[in-house]
C-alpha cells in the first residue's frame, strides 16, 4: 500500500489548507485509515461506525481486538449520535476540559458504533481533541473517529509525524502532518458510567485539576497494582516500549551508577533516562533526557521521543531514573512503568 503524505499548518482555515484536510477526509469517509496530529499523541483514525473500517487499524498497528478504542469528535452535538446519556459529572469535565486532553467514558448507544470499538463493554471512550488539524479533519470527514496511537502496538506513542512514517509506512493510507504534539502522553481517561467517577488512566488532565472541577474522584485499581486488570483503552498489554529493555532505578546516585558499571562489565551498551539536571551525574554509553524536573510538562512533551532515540542509539539495555508523581507525573510514571513492562530496582538502605 502507498502511504499518501500530507503538511498542515495548524491555521487550516487558509485557502491553501483545505485540499490537504479534504482529501485524507475522504479516506476516512471511504474506510481507509489516516494518521492525524492531536495535542497528546498521533492517532490512527478511522470511520468508528464501520467495522472495515476499525478492523484496518488494529490491522496496521498489530493490536489485540479485544482492546476498546477512543473516538474523537469535533462537537458535543456529535454525542447525541452514539451515547445514551450524559451524566452531570461528565458534563463538567466536558465543560471545564474540552477540547483537550481528557476523554469521557459514557454508555454507549447500541447499533451505532463498530463492536470493534467498544469490544462489547456496553460504554464508549470519546474526547474532543484540541488541535486545529484534528479538529478540522473530523468535522470535514462528518464521522466520529476511533483513533488509537499511530504506532505498533507496544512501541513508543508518536509525537512526530516522522515516528508515524517509521512505524506504519506502507501499512495505512494515509499521514496528516501538523507537526509536533503538544502534551506529549496520552490523555487522561475518566469513567463516568458509576455513580463515583474513576480514573482509569492518567494522562493531560491531572487527578487534581478533575477534583477541582467534580470534587470525589476514585482512581482505578490497576494504576497501583498490576494484578488487576485494567479497563482503561490502551491499557491493557504492554505499551511505549523501545526495543532495549528498560528498568526503573530508584535510590542514590552511587546505586544508580554501579547498575550501570555493572551492565557495562558484561560488554552492554548502556542507555540512561535522566532528568535534564541530573544528566551529568551520570556515565553511560548514551544519556538522554526528556525534560526538566522543574517542569514535569517538559518531561511529558518529550518521554516518548525520548525512548525513541534510545533505539536510535542502539543501546542494549536502559535504566531510567523514577520521576515525582505529583501533577502530570503520575502519567509520566505510568508510561515509564509499563515500558519498563513493571521492572523496578530499589536500593536497599541499611538500618
Amino acid at each position: 500500500m502507498e502511504t499518501k503524505f500530507w503538511k498542515v499548518d495548524k491555521s487550516v482555515d487558509k485557502k491553501e489548507g483545505y485540499p490537504q484536510i479534504m482529501q485524507p477526509a475522504d479516506l476516512l469517509m471511504n474506510d481507509e485509515v489516516v494518521a492525524f496530529p492531536t495535542e497528546t499523541v498521533y492517532g490512527l483514525g478511522a470511520n468508528a461506525k464501520s467495522s472495515t473500517a476499525v478492523k484496518k487499524i488494529y490491522e496496521a498497528k498489530g493490536r489485540p481486538s479485544d482492546n476498546p478504542l477512543i473516538v474523537h469528535i469535533a462537537s458535543k452535538q456529535q454525542l447525541e449520535e452514539f451515547t445514551e446519556s450524559i451524566p452531570q459529572a461528565a458534563a463538567r469535565l466536558m465543560a471545564e476540559f474540552w477540547p483537550g486532553p481528557l476523554t469521557v467514558i459514557l454508555k454507549e448507544k447500541a447499533g451505532v458504533l463498530s463492536e470493534l470499538v467498544t469490544v462489547g463493554l456496553g460504554s464508549v471512550g470519546v474526547r474532543m481533541p484540541n488541535h486545529p488539524v484534528a479538529s478540522a479533519l473530523i468535522q470535514a470527514s462528518g464521522l466520529p473517529i476511533a483513533a488509537p496511537s499511530a504506532n505498533t502496538s507496544g512501541k513508543p506513542s508518536p509525537t512526530l509525524a516522522a515516528h508515524v512514517k517509521d512505524d506504519l509506512d506502507g501499512r495505512i493510507a494515509g499521514i496528516v502532518d501538523g507537526g509536533p504534539t503538544g502534551v506529549g502522553v496520552e490523555s487522561t481517561v475518566v469513567d463516568c458510567t458509576g455513580e463515583i467517577p474513576v480514573i482509569l488512566r492518567p494522562g493531560g488532565i491531572t487527578k487534581e485539576q478533575i477534583q477541582e472541577v467534580i470534587g470525589k474522584v476514585i482512581e482505578d485499581a490497576a494504576l497501583k497494582n498490576p494484578a488487576e486488570a485494567p479497563k482503561a483503552p490502551g491499557m491493557k498489554y504492554t505499551h511505549y516500549a523501545p526495543k532495549a529493555p528498560l528498568t526503573l532505578v530508584e535510590g542514590s546516585q552511587g546505586f544508580f551508577q554501579r547498575v550501570i558499571d555493572a551492565e557495562r562489565a558484561e560488554g552492554k551498551k548502556v542507555g540512561v533516562l535522566a532528568a535534564e539536571e541530573n544528566k551529568e551525574r551520570y556515565e553511560a554509553d548514551s544519556i538522554l533526557s526528556p525534560g526538566s524536573l522543574a517542569d514535569l510538562s517538559t518531561v511529558a512533551a518529550g518521554l516518548y521521543e525520548t525512548l525513541r532515540k534510545f533505539d536510535q542509539e542502539g543501546v542494549n539495555v536502559i535504566y531510567s531514573e523514577v520521576f515525582p508523581t505529583d501533577g502530570i507525573g503520575a502519567a509520566i510514571m505510568n508510561r515509564l512503568t509499563k515500558a519498563a513492562g513493571q521492572k523496578i530496582m530499589t536500593e536497599k538502605i541499611q538500618g
